[in-house]
């Protein structure tokens, strides 16, 4: 079978399929390949065969160079891989060099993920429906509601226990209709790839893995979330594990450092501080409610009352908490024959308060105004509050004015 790629100045024709040489030896950091297209002015390459791994399955692309020139992306095309280049690489045949620790860290990542989630299939039953490999760390999403953190701490120090154990992890090529013993059967017809951990898993898989369970290093779960209907789990391996474990360490020291506390009385300590910081926060409302009564009533004492006995006062800030001039609003309108209008210009803001004899509905009167206004917000007959653009402030308060001299 033959096919063809375009090039701006030329045809070439070439072989459908690009060997792919990590499938049968992830381990190849070089190679050579002869140079079968150009596109993108001779920046995007395709070669007869490759080592290098493109975006798939969750795993990321392999990074290098190709003829001395680094190699930014890799792309799978089907039957075909498109390497992408910083620069165009002269000649027609090439030699390809991997970035070594880029791969064996997907390596790592990938067979251990194999690992996890065989682990997780055979001890909890919880299938897996996804995978995602990153930067610096990978997921699975489970195919479960919930994972308890017993059930989390049982699934790594399994998992750790297989490394332990070096289990050889082989490549076999079978073909899809009596391929057996499958964790997840696939769909695909053909000659499958199937990765086996031996005595645990056998997963049809076109990525790049370790030939032993030792090399995948230790395994760190370091969370767990709900996503839609799946539990999300993060995990790092080897290296990966060993860096975010020294962070971890370091982060707690710190943290330790800071309350001249060790590592083991953070727990206590912290829980103590949370204690007090709630107690002191119950503690500052109640004065701030109390001094908003304090200053409700100052207020109402120097205010004069209108024409049909109300104390209208206005209290206008430039700024600060909308909740102090609510606070403040509340306890005006506790007050006999009391309404109070607060306006907080930054934030643009406005609150209304009225007692219960002062004939107003804040919340009718205040939603009126917002209304006209474009603003909005609501509340009760006593106490209500909304937002409005800077500009329409004064045109809100002077229709709550109006509203309020119309029934005096």
């Amino acid at each position: 079978m033959r096919s063809h790629i375009s090039t701006r100045k030329t045809r070439v024709t070439f072989p459908a399929v690009t060997e792919r040489l990590y499938y049968t030896d992830a381990y190849r950091t070089v190679f050579d390949a002869a140079v079968l297209a150009r596109e993108d002015g001779g920046r995007r390459l395709y070669l007869d065969r490759t080592a290098f791994y493109p975006t798939s399955g969750g795993q990321p692309f392999d990074t290098g160079r190709l003829g001395g020139v680094p190699v930014v992306d890799v792309v799978d095309e089907g039957d075909r891989v498109a390497h992408l280049l910083a620069a165009p690489a002269p000649g027609e045949r090439l030699e390809g060099t991997i970035d070594w620790s880029r791969r064996f860290d997907h390596m790592q990542q990938h067979t251990g993920q194999h690992l996890l989630s065989a682990v997780m299939a055979e001890r909890f039953g919880h299938a897996t429906a996804s995978v995602h490999f990153g930067r610096d760390s990978a997921t699975l999403d489970l195919e479960t509601a919930r994972i308890s953190h017993p059930e989390v701490v049982e699934a790594e120090t399994m998992a750790n226990a297989v490394v332990v154990d070096n289990r050889p992890v082989t490549v076999s090529f079978e073909d899809a209709s009596t391929a057996v013993g499958l964790r997840k059967p696939s769909g695909r017809e053909g000659t499958l790839r199937i990765i086996t951990i031996d005595g645990l898993d056998r997963s049809a898989c076109g990525g790049t893995h370790v030939r032993s369970t030792g090399e995948i290093g230790p395994i760190f779960l370091r969370r767990v979330e709900r996503v839609k209907q799946l539990v999300r789990v993060e995990f790092v391996c080897g290296s990966r594990a060993v860096r975010r474990a020294r962070a971890d360490a370091d982060l707690v020291t710190t943290l330790a450092a800071a309350q001249s506390a060790t590592a083991e009385d953070l727990p206590v300590l912290l829980e103590a501080q949370r204690a007090e910081l709630k107690a002191g926060a119950a503690a500052r409302r109640e004065l701030e409610d109390t001094l908003a009564e304090l200053r409700a009533r100052e207020l109402h004492a120097s205010t004069n009352a209108d024409v049909r006995g109300r104390r209208v006062v206005i209290v206008r800030e430039p700024g600060g908490p909308v909740e102090r001039l609510r606070a403040l609003a509340q306890a005006y309108s506790a007050l006999a024959n009391a309404v109070m209008l607060g306006v907080v210009e930054q934030p643009a803001a406005i609150i209304l308060g009225a007692s219960s004899d002062s004939g107003l509905d804040a919340g009718k009167t205040l939603k009126a105004a917002l209304q006209d206004a474009g603003g909005r917000g609501g509340g009760n007959a006593r106490l209500a509050q909304g937002t409005v653009e800077t500009v329409a402030l004064d045109a809100v308060l002077t229709r709550v004015l109006t509203t309020l001299h119309a029934s005096a």
